[in-house]
């Protein structure tokens, strides 16, 4: 009786098995385009804004832990360029109390920093395939830093507008802008990490 059990539990763990390979299972590291970006943003500290902005890029992106990496920092550098154009714009209206006229010049100066970090990083992520080893590491430090400074600078524009007396349109409108950068910036550096740590 007990062989009999044994041998049907047997059969019923091959059947199972070939089942599974018959559906063609597939672990969360091999999901196929775009649920590996999904999955891949589940990573991330803004998983729906991960998502929402690099999904539309998945046909480029494929299963590449480096080409969403690279993607990710290519979207917050978009969106630095375009706040600092928009904080650029808010500087030349007129009847600017004497705090935001100096918020927004220390903004700008933020964001042009921020700007050029994620720039530096996108091109040094963008050759990282020829590196190996410790070479591979230590120009992948590079980036790590600079998008980390660069999200320092986006915080700093932001604190900027601190206090009870810079509430009003001009703060709220930087704020939203900002914000949105540094969030992007924040999973870019996440994806970034994601990729070191899958590389090595």
């Amino acid at each position: 009786m007990a062989k009999l059990i044994n041998s049907l539990l047997l059969f019923l763990a091959f059947l199972i098995c070939g089942a599974v390979t018959a559906t063609g299972y597939k672990s969360p590291a091999t999901t196929t385009t775009p649920n590996f970006v999904k999955w891949s943003c589940s990573s991330t500290t803004y998983p729906r804004l991960c998502i929402r902005t690099l999904s539309t890029y998945s046909s480029n992106i494929q299963n590449s832990p480096h080409q969403l990496a690279l993607t990710a920092l290519n979207v917050s550098l978009s969106n630095a360029k375009s706040a600092k154009g928009f904080v650029l714009k808010l500087g030349k209206f007129k009847g600017l109390k004497t705090k935001e006229y100096k918020a927004i010049a220390d903004c700008i100066d933020e964001m042009g920093e921020s700007v050029d970090r994620l720039g530096e990083s996108f091109k040094e992520l963008k050759n990282m395939g020829k590196y190996k080893g410790q070479d591979f590491m230590w120009h992948m430090s590079n980036v790590q830093t600079w998008v980390s400074a660069s999200l320092t600078d986006d915080n700093t524009c932001i604190d900027g507008f601190a206090g009870k007396s810079m509430n009003g349109k001009i703060k709220s409108s930087v704020r939203a802008q900002i914000v949105n950068v540094a969030q992007l910036t924040s999973n870019a550096l996440a994806l970034c990490n994601r990729f070191a740590t899958k590389k090595y």
